[in-house]
């Protein structure tokens, strides 16, 4: 009998151990950190901090230092360490500074590569991760960000349609098996019929694309579905600085913001979707046309999160969870910079790389230097090099990112 309670025992601390939650937030974070009110990066602190997203996805990032200001401020509570991507300034519209941008918890995730997808109106960001899984067999994440035209009429509408196509065109790129794939954004879709919702959920895409609430219908302005409303999450904007920067009024009647999924969560043994995990933010569905603070939306949502949710951004998060069915790897995080410049980042010649050969290896030995768009143009071995001199007279001039798959780190420079 002892023997089967310890073998037991340690079958359940396996099984325990081989699972872990991905929780992942989308999240319109209205022109940040620009409009009022002041201080906003702690109040995203407090809502990450209460939810802790593993994978944090946003769009209207204002420049890179607020990338810097949330990776660095806003998740500084969080237990893991956490990385960001390249911050890519938008070509698509170029007179439209606000970007999309993701951040992640690096003992889960990897981030393998990025690249930008031009779009009729404004870019959509590609981000390619790894699920750090302790296995011979990857487990690929695509996540695509997008922040679609806004505003009502056909002219809008097909514009976003054509946004959408850019994403499900780069599908048919995914060809590493086991994909999973997220399309996350703020969409501005006002109901299911709309020709751009249609295309995401296209059954003939490479990778099949589902809505996890399924719930089918005209969500505008209609109570009945007023627990997946996303914006307005204030009645007035009056008090947030005026104009465009004050932000939508209205109180909760639109779901503007989602997290599609590749079909394979609904099915994999290994990366699944936790059903139910779906949700708008803060929504108690108890709220519809009201401020999400409004003393009589109780429920789960807490006051002081509708608070700062209110205070926070004129939308709010999504926010859904995936289990890993598998133990992660073990990571060691630096704590010294893997690489550094040893000369101007700014050249027409060529630049030189201090790196830290002790944090290279067989599997690690190359440095990738990227274009502004996120596309590779260059693979530069390590070798067991202290410094690395890469030629970039053959470059166009602009800014390019320098990378390897061993670290977060990121190097910029510019050819002139």
């Amino acid at each position: 009998m002892k023997k089967i309670i310890t073998l037991f025992v340690l079958w359940f601390s396996v099984c325990a151990y081989s699972q872990e939650t991905l929780n992942t937030m989308f999240y319109n974070v209205f022109k940040f950190p620009n409009s009022f009110p002041v201080n906003r990066e702690v109040i995203l602190r407090d809502i990450l901090d209460d939810y802790k997203p593993d994978l944090f996805m946003i769009c209207e990032l204002a420049t890179e230092n607020a990338a810097n200001l949330i990776l660095n401020t806003s998740l500084q509570n969080q237990t893991d360490p956490y990385a960001r991507a390249v911050f890519v300034p938008d070509l698509s519209k170029p007179s439209d500074p606000l970007q999309t941008m993701v951040f992640y918890n690096q003992r889960k995730l990897t981030l393998v590569n990025q690249q930008t997808l031009a779009t009729v109106y404004r870019d959509i960001n590609h981000y390619s991760f790894k699920v750090n899984v302790d296995s011979q067999n990857p487990i690929y994440l695509e996540v695509f960000v997008a922040h679609l035209k806004s505003s009502t009429g056909p002219a809008n509408r097909q514009m976003r349609y054509d946004m959408v196509e850019a994403v499900t065109q780069q599908l048919q790129n995914l060809t590493q098996p086991d994909t999973y794939v997220l399309f996350a954004g703020d969409f501005n879709f006002y109901n299911s019929s709309e020709i751009g919702y249609q295309k995401i959920l296209d059954p003939t895409n490479a990778i099949k694309l589902i809505d996890p609430l399924n719930a089918p219908g005209s969500w505008h302005d209609n109570a009945s579905f007023n627990y997946l409303h996303t914006q307005s999450t204030r009645v007035s904007n009056a008090g947030f600085g005026g104009g465009a920067n004050a932000g939508a009024s209205g109180g909760l009647d639109d779901r503007f913001d989602f997290i599609m999924m590749s079909e394979n969560f609904n099915t994999s043994t290994r990366f699944s979707y936790v059903n139910g995990s779906y949700q708008a933010y803060g929504n108690n569905g108890n709220c519809f046309d009201k401020d999400v603070k409004d003393v009589n939306c109780t429920g789960v949502f807490s006051q002081t999160l509708r608070d700062n949710l209110y205070n926070m951004s004129d939308h709010l998060p999504v926010v859904m969870q995936f289990q890993i069915n598998e133990p992660l790897a073990i990571k060691s995080f630096e704590k010294e910079p893997l690489m550094w410049f040893e000369s101007s980042n700014i050249t027409d010649n060529e630049i030189m790389i201090g790196v830290d050969t002790s944090k290279f290896n067989a599997q690690n030995n190359q440095l990738f230097v990227y274009n502004i768009m996120g596309q590779l143009i260059k693979t530069v071995a390590v070798n067991n090099q202290s410094n690395i001199v890469i030629s970039i007279q053959n470059l166009s001039g602009g800014m390019y990112f320098v990378k390897s798959n061993g670290s977060a780190t990121v190097l910029k420079f510019i050819k002139k």
